[in-house]
């Protein structure tokens, strides 16, 4: 596995992460033994950039990634996310950013991760009626207290991320980024990162699973498949954007590898800051997205990446509610 520092502050970690939200949420179907077994596979290759939250699966996935790394945490670079506040019964109830809770958060995290120290510590969204400068005031006391290592945000605008950066060094930012979310090269969140040194964690890297071309129709989804909410994944838009996954495999059948791993290597070939984390619950999958290290691509190959797919081209907005990103 090819390893990147993660921006001028952190460490050098793998270049690419395992999200692991959609082992116990969102997606449909759950296997928490072969959940365990794609962790613990990810370390073994040299993967050792987790990523989870406190939301996913309220709490459950957070738990899940204690019990995989149990006896394995100096392997481990280990990243969660606080912020998006659920009930127990999974209701969203917002986003909170106070510093009180904060603190309560982070223990929570502590307790069902199973760990002393969480290594990256993210505001999964901005909580606009919180100053930034509070919140992560909170996030600087946790490191001060040993608990935390690093510090992120997700979703965040560049004024906030210098207001935040000047309150308390952060290390990486974390935000969608992919072949058909390319928002971030246009609204300057990645000029920002990069002026301050900040590394950027492309989630959704392979826009949900959509670039790998498994979706076609809604016929596609499991009737509880969180991504059916996703404007992308509905009606016209979706026939609209098979367009951009047929043009992919087009591309990674030219360049002999499979989809994830074209999408990936465009990824890894935007700048040495840059870390996706693709999400998966299965050991095969895993090990093809890690195998993107090994594809060139070159100057021919992006143009033609570009030309295929260039920004603005997907349909749709990737949320129904976009009043949580970019704040």
């Amino acid at each position: 596995m090819v390893r990147r520092p993660l921006g001028t502050r952190g460490p050098v970690v793998s270049a690419i992460g395992l999200g692991c939200m959609g082992m116990s949420e969102f997606y449909a179907g759950r296997d928490d033994e072969e959940s365990i077994r794609t962790i613990r596979r990810a370390l073994e290759i040299g993967v050792d950039f987790l990523d989870t939250a406190d939301m996913y699966g309220v709490g459950k996935n957070e738990e899940l990634v204690g019990r995989a790394i149990a006896g394995l945490r100096p392997n481990v670079f280990l990243a969660t996310k606080f912020g998006n506040v659920r009930g127990s019964d999974g209701a969203f109830l917002g986003v909170n950013g106070r510093p009180e809770y904060v603190r309560s958060a982070c223990e929570a995290s502590l307790q069902r991760l199973g760990v002393e120290q969480i290594d990256l510590y993210y505001q999964h969204r901005v909580d606009t009626n919180v100053p930034i400068e509070e919140t992560v005031g909170a996030m600087a006391e946790l490191v001060r207290a040993g608990k935390v290592k690093y510090l992120g945000l997700s979703e965040a605008a560049p004024e906030t991320i210098r207001r935040a950066n000047a309150t308390h060094p952060i290390t990486a930012l974390q935000t969608e980024y992919s072949l058909w979310t390319r928002d971030v090269e246009e609204n300057g969140v990645l000029e920002t990162v990069r002026a301050l040194g900040i590394a950027f964690v492309a989630y959704s890297p392979l826009g949900r699973g959509f670039l790998t071309g498994t979706f076609r129709s809604d016929d596609d989804l499991a009737p509880d498949d969180f991504r059916r909410t996703h404007p992308r994944f509905q009606g016209e838009n979706l026939a609209a954007n098979v367009r951009l996954a047929d043009a992919v495999k087009a591309l990674a059948e030219r360049k002999g590898c499979s989809p994830a791993q074209l999408a990936l290597a465009w990824l890894l070939a935007q700048g040495p800051d840059i870390i996706p984390i693709p999400g998966t619950k299965r050991v095969r999958y895993l090990e093809d997205n890690a195998g993107a290290v090994n594809v060139a691509l070159t100057a021919d190959d992006l143009r033609a990446i570009d030309e295929a797919l260039p920004p603005g081209s997907t349909h749709g907005n990737r949320y129904a509610n976009m009043s949580t990103v970019h704040r």
